[in-house]
């Protein structure tokens, strides 16, 4: 009965999918050009969602710098070796091939209290030999947070030179290991500057720190790195907790930053107003920027790092992606810590709707873009109502079936199962 079963689950998708695909040709769209494209494209999973942002470290302190991970469902992983093993359940639920996103706090360290102006690539070699085996990228942050030197919330913009300094030289080194990733794996890694940085109240200066803010982050980048191994990035943020009132990594101090300089534009989905969407912003900096750098992840009133679910925001940030005409100007990665829900199942409720809202994308009717081009708004608002009642659920699926990951809500019983099995049993 299972096999029988099994059977006719296939033909049922294969069925849906050759209807899909006449329905698609019909306006002029190629799904099997579309599904190809989509399998180039990697998302880059961050490792933070399956610990909850705690780290290998000797633990400095909590994570802080306007971090606030909630929920307490069990099956935290508590090493490198089960962070791996979760992160290997969520990809094979998940199709196509992808990257993994590490923050410094997240090297293995024997036990020792490696302070993080003192890292290397040696504290991450055994994720790179699991990334390299898989044939997975990795991606990279340093991180300035959690620690007794950002206890006051300032990091490359603090007062005090010496802790400038320290600052300075942990961001340096983790440039030299996102190099070391992208020497290894034969992929460039993406290193991103994030600080907490900010103040709690109305400051009476705003110039000052963002000049010492410049002044550091050029002494970070000083050293040139290939860019077959090492892109750099830097990312602003509206406001946190306890920078409610300026961050100095502004949007505009960092996109003029990046044109200036020349490094990758962070846009995080929930570092803007809650009415903002970065699906606007991507048109907008990639005509001075070459690649940038997206956080997708999902605010509720705030940036509340929200499971991505498939929402009309996602897709208006897919369909920048592609519009562009060169998906691989821009770099996909999550950026979320839902400790409420299955954290594998987060994983992959996140990145199945990023995929599925680049899937959409890809297959949008070109007869949309042609009718704006000759000014012919009434039949663009026609074929945009149109295009939402097409039956991409049926490609999605086939496209999941050929990559051999469970179609449908059927990955949820063998999640459910690891967590009886494997994650259920931490304690």
């Amino acid at each position: 009965m299972r096999l029988h079963g099994t059977s006719s689950r296939h033909d049922s998708i294969d069925r849906a999918a050759r209807l899909a695909r006449e329905q698609y040709a019909h306006l002029g769209v190629d799904v099997d050009a579309a599904i190809s494209a989509l399998s180039r494209i990697p998302i880059s999973l961050h490792c933070w969602q399956g610990d909850d942002v705690t780290g290998f470290e000797e633990q400095f302190g909590p994570p802080g710098g306007g971090l606030a991970v909630t929920g307490n469902h069990p099956g935290r992983a508590r090493t490198p070796e089960e962070l791996r093993a979760d992160l290997d359940a969520a990809l094979a639920m998940i199709p196509g091939r992808h990257r993994v996103n590490l923050h410094a706090l997240y090297g293995e360290f024997a036990g020792r209290r490696v302070d993080r102006n003192a890292i290397g690539p040696e504290h991450f070699h055994n994720w790179i030999e699991w990334a390299r085996e898989r044939g997975l990228g990795l991606d990279f942050n340093p991180t300035c947070f959690a620690h007794p030197k950002a206890a006051d919330g300032f990091t490359l913009s603090h007062r005090d030179a010496g802790i400038r300094e320290f600052w300075i030289e942990h961001c340096r080194r983790a440039r030299e290991i996102g190099a070391a990733f992208g020497a290894a794996l034969g992929t460039p890694c993406v290193t991103n500057v994030w600080i907490p940085d900010g103040f709690k109240d109305t400051p009476a200066d705003r110039a000052a720190p963002r000049e010492r803010l410049a002044a550091a982050l050029d002494q970070v980048f000083a050293k040139p790195l290939h860019p077959a191994h090492n892109l750099d990035a830097v990312e602003p943020k509206l406001f946190g907790i306890g920078s409610e009132s300026c961050t100095v990594g502004s949007a505009e101090f960092y996109l003029g930053y990046c044109i200036s300089r020349k490094k990758l534009l962070c846009l995080d989905a929930g570092h803007f107003h809650p009415t903002e969407s970065i699906a606007d912003k991507i048109s907008s900096v990639m005509l001075y920027l070459p690649e940038i750098l997206l956080h997708v992840s999902r605010g509720v009133r705030w940036d509340s790092d929200h499971v991505v679910t498939f929402t009309d925001d996602l897709l208006a940030i897919a369909r920048e992606i592609i519009v562009i005409g060169n998906p691989s100007r821009v770099h996909i990665g999550l950026d979320y810590f839902d400790a409420s829900i299955n954290r594998i199942a987060a994983w992959t409720i996140g990145t199945r709707n990023m995929l599925k809202a680049l899937l959409v994308a890809l297959l949008e009717p070109p007869a949309i873009r042609e009718a704006e081009a000759e000014g012919d708004t009434t039949t663009r608002l026609v074929l945009q109502e149109e295009a939402k009642g097409l039956p991409f659920a049926a490609v999605w699926d086939h496209y999941c079936e050929l990559q051999g990951v469970p179609v449908g809500a059927e990955w949820l019983e063998p999640i459910q199962q690891y967590e009886r099995e494997v994650t259920g049993k931490r304690r």
